[in-house]
């Protein structure tokens, strides 16, 4: 499922960040995409356990606020996470599009995972782990991600761009069939 209508944009100094998977237009763009940086080679990053496991009681702790269900760290989304950070590395672009995908949903169907529902935060920036947890906590558009009911599992995935210093993050949000 694509979700529209709650995006959720910020960009300050080199911190960009954008919530939400936006409908692309009719030719495939991305209208919330930035180029940040010039395309070139990305350090692309596996998540460790205690990254996900960060991403879990951050997302916990703000639907628990909402009263609602906690969630449960996905390996396939954490690859589809970290796979999707170093694709906007290496193209130097903070976007929900992928360069062979239109957003979440097929990548986390490509590592065996059948959602019901995708969802996807992603920034770029001098961000760490905490950082951009607190950042899409404080954002509405990204908490409207992090608190949608239906959703049961998250994964989170870093790479660093080009320039050995801009980190770009993605968190996959999904419910299973």
């Amino acid at each position: 499922m694509k979700l529209s209508g709650m995006l959720g944009a910020c960009v300050l100094g080199a911190v960009a960040l954008t919530g939400c998977t936006p409908a692309p237009s009719a030719h495939g763009d991305d209208p919330h995409a930035m180029q940040l940086l010039a395309p070139g080679k990305a350090t692309c990053l596996a998540t460790t356990p205690g990254q996900n496991a960060a991403a879990v009681e951050s997302t916990n702790r703000m639907r628990s606020a909402s009263g609602l269900a906690p969630v449960a760290a996905d390996s396939r989304l954490a690859e589809a996470a970290a796979r999707h950070a170093c694709d906007m590395a290496q193209r130097g672009r903070m976007t929900h599009i992928g360069s062979a995908t239109p957003g979440p949903a097929p990548r986390v169907k490509a590592l065996g995972y059948a959602p019901t529902i995708t969802a996807e935060n992603i920034a770029a920036g001098h961000f760490d782990l905490t950082r951009v947890l607190a950042e899409w906590n404080a954002s509405s558009g990204h908490l409207a991600n992090i608190v949608i009911p239906q959703v049961r599992h998250v994964g989170i995935g870093q790479a660093i761009g080009a320039d050995g210093k801009t980190r770009f993050w993605a968190a996959v949000y999904a419910a299973p069939r």
